[in-house]
C-alpha cells in the first residue's frame, strides 16, 4: 500500500539518488513524485514526506512529518523558507545521513517490537565452555520465537562450527560492513545464515575462516536491529575484554559468566568478573561440572564474587557430538535446562524493567 511508504518529493536527481541508496540500504520502499502539485493525493496520507529546497520555493500543504533534505548545511535563507512552510526537521547530508537512516527504518520496520532482549555469554576461562552454552541458548530461544547469535569472538572456533554449520550460504563478518548506523533486521537476516534444528530457527552470524572479527561500531547495529525487531539476541564474547565486548555489556540485559567447577577456573572467573563490575547487578553465574574437587556450584559462586544462576551437570557424549558439529540440543539435555533458565531470567528482567518505567 503505498500509504505505508514515505513519499520523497526530491527534484534534484543526485539527491534523489543518494535518498534512494539510504532508503534501499534499510529495506524501505517509496514512493516519489516530481513536484508538490503531482504529490497531493498522496500528501496527507505518506508516514512521512521528505523533500528538497525546490519544494519550499512555493506553498506546502500543512501536515506533521515533513523533512528537508539538503546537501550540506542550509543556508539562512533555506532556514525561514523552512520556518514558514512548518516544516518538522530538517536533515543535512552526509552529516545527518544516520538521522535520515533512522527515519526510514522506523517505517520499513514499523514500531518496535517488545520482547528484545540481549544475553552476553562469557567464560570464565579458556575452554569453559562459552560458545557451547551461548549457542544452546540460541537454539533455545529459536525454538520459542525470534533468535540471532552472534559471535563476537574472532580467536574462537566460530559458532558456525559448532552447528555444523561451516560450508553454509550466508554472510560472515568478513562481508557484512556496517558503521554503527541503523539497519533493518529483516533484511539481515535474509543474508546471514540460518540454522534449523528441532523446529528452532536460528540465523547466527559467525567469524570467517580467516579470523576476520567485527568491529564495536558493527556489533552495536546489529544487537541493537535485533533487539528492536524482538529478537533475543545472543552473543558469544571473547574473554580479552575490549571495545567489542563493551558493546554488549551496554546493551546487555543479562551476562552469564560460565564457569567450570575447578579452582584454577575459579580464580579467573573472579578476574573477569571483576574487570566488569560495573555491570554487576547484570552479571550471573552458570557453573560447569564435573567438578574433580568436589566444589559445590555455591562455593564457587563465593569464589567468584558472583550471584549463582545455575549449574550444569556433565553432558554425557557432549564432547563426541561437538567434534562432528552436531551439537544435538535435547529438551532435557543440562544444556537446555540451563539455557531455558537463562532466558526465563533475562525475560524476568525486562518485565521488571517495565514496571520500573
Amino acid at each position: 500500500m503505498t500509504h505505508d511508504r514515505p513519499l520523497v518529493v526530491v527534484g534534484d536527481e543526485a539527491l534523489l539518488d543518494e535518498i534512494l541508496r539510504l532508503a534501499a540500504a534499510v529495506g524501505c520502499e517509496t514512493q516519489r513524485a516530481p513536484d508538490i502539485a503531482a504529490a497531493r493525493a498522496q500528501w496527507q496520507h505518506a508516514p512521512l514526506v521528505l523533500i528538497d529546497d525546490q519544494a519550499i520555493e512555493g506553498e506546502l500543504p500543512r501536515r506533521n512529518g515533513i523533512m528537508l533534505v539538503t546537501k550540506g548545511p542550509p543556508t539562512p535563507e533555506t532556514w525561514q523558507r523552512v520556518f514558514d512552510a512548518g516544516v518538522e526537521k530538517v536533515v543535512s547530508l552526509p552529516e545527518g545521513e544516520q538521522t535520515l537512516v533512522a527515519a526510514l527504518a522506523d517505517i520499513a520496520e514499523g514500531p518496535v517490537t517488545p520482547g528484545g532482549c540481549v544475553v552476553g555469554v562469557i567464560g570464565g576461562r579458556g575452554g569453559a565452555g562459552a560458545s557451547v552454552f551461548a549457542t544452546a541458548i540460541g537454539m533455545v530461544a529459536g525454538k520459542h520465537g525470534d533468535a540471532l547469535l552472534v559471535d563476537c569472538d574472532p580467536l574462537g572456533g566460530g559458532v558456525d562450527a559448532l552447528l555444523g554449520a561451516e560450508g553454509d550460504n550466508g554472510l560472515r563478518w568478513s562481508g557484512i560492513h556496517v558503521d554503527g548506523g541503523r539497519i533493518s533486521m529483516p533484511t539481515l537476516a535474509e543474508a546471514l545464515p540460518e540454522h534449523r534444528h528441532r523446529g528452532a530457527r536460528l540465523p547466527f552470524v559467525a567469524c570467517a575462516r580467516d579470523k576476520t572479527g567485527p568491529t564495536p561500531d558493527a556489533i552495536a547495529s546489529i544487537v541493537a536491529a535485533g533487539k528492536r525487531a524482538g529478537n533475543v539476541v545472543v552473543c558469544d564474547l571473547p574473554r580479552h575484554l575490549g571495545a567489542e565486548t563493551d558493546v554488549v555489556l551496554r546493551y546487555a540485559d543479562l551476562v552469564v559468566l560460565v564457569v567450570p567447577a575447578e579452582t584454577r577456573a575459579c580464580l579467573a572467573a573472579r578476574r573477569v568478573a571483576e574487570r566488569i563490575d560495573d555491570r554487576a547487578s547484570r552479571l550471573r553465574l552458570v557453573v560447569r561440572g564435573p567438578s574433580p574437587g568436589g566444589i559445590y556450584p555455591d562455593q564457587v559462586a563465593n569464589a567468584v564474587g558472583v550471584p549463582l544462576l545455575t549449574s550444569m551437570p556433565p553432558q554425557r557424549d557432549l564432547a563426541k557430538t561437538l567434534e562432528h558439529g552436531q551439537l544435538d540440543l535435547r529438551p532435557r539435555s543440562p544444556l537446555a535446562k540451563a539455557a531455558r533458565l537463562v532466558l526465563a531470567e533475562a525475560r524476568a528482567r525486562l518485565d521488571v524493567s517495565k514496571v520500573a518505567a
